[in-house]
């Protein structure tokens, strides 16, 4: 297994796509209002950012409007209110969740949209209905993924079947996904040798979305990319569920590529970033994270147990253990 380039080159195929608003969203129940979103949208433009995620087409049957904000369920007219008909070269995407959007009622033809892309998130175990939807989201004419989460926690045999029959299907590329960033980075490059296997052959892109429970979100992004994944997930500020994603400003500082320009989001670090978590949004690596990340643990209990501002971490520890 080669790696692609070095640490002085750029690849012309590297995309990077900001999820701040919607993995960000999950801290606090997508209550961004629109002047930080325009204001991270034209910042995203300024920094050549290629995609901006601005949350999720979840169903408005399963989640009430009245408990989340309106970028749980990125209503078309809200997108415009914020970008117009985005005339940038940023391309937008939301995230679909299998199970937990209404895809036939609320993801319109793309030529009366203004997204450009549908990431379905899924389940090993629901990719039928994952590829029924990105069928659907394909012949309305949208850029498609899968974003398979949980595969620290997935056989081999199963994450073999299951990167054959996404590879059979229309979806333009196929996210490797740290759900619960307990993988390290040697991990995380067989694995991108695993998934590129399959991805090249049929024609599609490598992506990879990182959690930074043990604080290598980073480190793995850059890991992946340097053995072929080419779209790579950041968030400024790392802001996301948990102990959070690849910063975007370590991200775009590492570029080489003269496309790319830090100075737009250290401005709205400084001027968005910093007042959202002195308002008491809270994420970011924490040791309850590591303690999750490290034995490949869903961060619930995590959240949780820093939501109660509990610090008696070695109790914590031997409680994860004795659920083994």
């Amino acid at each position: 297994m080669n790696r692609r380039g070095n640490i002085v080159s750029y690849r012309p195929d590297v995309k990077v796509l900001d999820a701040t608003i919607r993995d960000g969203g999950l801290v606090n129940n997508f209550y961004f209002d629109d002047a930080f979103v325009r204001a991270l949208y034209l910042a995203n433009v300024k920094a050549g950012v290629d995609y901006m995620e601005f949350g999720y087409k979840a169903s408005k049957d399963i989640f009430s409007p009245d408990k989340f904000g309106k970028w749980k369920f990125c209503d078309d007219e809200d997108i415009r209110a914020i970008v117009g008909e985005n005339n940038t070269d940023l391309k937008i995407s939301v995230m679909a969740d299998v199970g937990r959007t209404d895809f036939r009622r609320d993801i319109k033809p793309r030529s009366e949209s203004v997204i450009d892309m549908i990431r379905v998130a899924t389940y090993i175990n629901t990719i039928p209905a994952a590829l029924e939807m990105v069928e659907y989201c394909h012949e309305l004419g949208y850029e498609t993924t899968v974003n398979i989460m949980a595969i620290s926690n997935a056989s081999i045999f199963d994450l073999d079947g299951a990167l054959d029959m996404i590879c059979q299907s229309n979806v333009d590329g196929l996210y490797l996904v740290d759900s619960y960033g307990s993988l390290y980075p040697e991990q995380i490059a067989r694995l991108t040798e695993k998934y590129l296997s399959y991805t090249e052959k049929a024609g599609k892109f490598l992506g990879i979305h990182a959690h930074n429970n043990q604080q290598l979100a980073f480190a793995n992004t850059i890991e992946s990319m340097s053995f072929g994944a080419s779209y790579l997930d950041a968030t400024v500020s790392c802001m996301g569920r948990g102990a959070g994603n690849c910063a975007m400003e370590l991200l775009l500082g590492f570029f080489k590529n003269p496309k790319y320009n830090l100075s737009p989001i250290l401005s709205f670090i400084e001027n968005y970033m910093l007042p959202l978590k002195a308002s008491g949004v809270v994420w970011g690596y924490d040791v309850p994270y590591l303690l999750t990340g490290r034995l490949n643990r869903h961060p619930s209990s995590a959240i949780e147990f820093i939501r109660d501002q509990k610090t008696n971490y070695a109790d914590f520890y031997q409680e994860l253990l004795d659920r083994d």
